[in-house]
């Protein structure tokens, strides 16, 4: 009898672990009224991706630890979400455009002046290995990348640098000529 009881005891730990492993493999979407929401955790320290219905997010709840600082330890390119360095937290989305909204038109009313949509660049540098951003609205549809790298260490799209419609982040060291192309849709 008791060996019956040690293995159902055995049974039920082994399904609690598998199940905790299998929630920080896959990141947890939400759906509902006001839970458009997406938890990414970086397991042991490592660079993880979650997928996003929306192009930028916002960190909502700390799930770790480790404190989450946008741009250090999490951010967003083309993508989606990435964490890394012990980065645990629940994700919402930062305005309310979602990808299907550039195919249904939605983002409201307003449209910029004639000439807005342009190519052009701009410096971006991390500094003594720290954190920058440099401000540049891209628009809803616009792109920035690498157009000549300046620094010694390696300018990675999602590690050491990335973008949203604000602008551009580096990070350790990344110094760069970012070609931006700004457009409205």
């Amino acid at each position: 009898m008791s060996i019956r009881i040690n293995a159902a005891i055995v049974l039920l730990v082994l399904s609690v672990v598998s199940g905790s492993a299998a929630w920080a493999q896959e990141p947890r979407h939400e759906r509902g009224p006001g839970a458009d929401a997406v938890e990414c955790q970086s397991n042991n320290y490592s660079f993880e991706r979650c997928p996003l219905p929306w192009h930028d997010a916002r960190l909502v709840r700390q799930l770790s630890d480790t404190q989450c600082v946008r741009g250090v330890n999490w951010g967003l390119d083309r993508q989606g979400l990435w964490v890394d360095r012990g980065c645990a937290g629940r994700f919402v989305a930062s305005g309310h455009r979602h990808h299907y909204d550039e195919y249904t038109g939605g983002g409201g009313g307003w449209q910029p002046p004639s000439g807005w949509d342009q190519r052009f660049q701009i410096r971006c540098e991390s500094n003594n290995y720290q954190y920058n951003f440099c401000g540049v609205d891209l628009g809803g549809a616009g792109r920035a990348r690498v157009e000549r790298q300046i620094s010694g260490t390696p300018c990675v799209e999602g590690q050491t640098w990335g973008s949203n419609r604000a602008g551009i982040w580096v990070v350790q060291g990344c110094a760069a000529v970012f070609t931006i192309d700004r457009r409205w849709r």
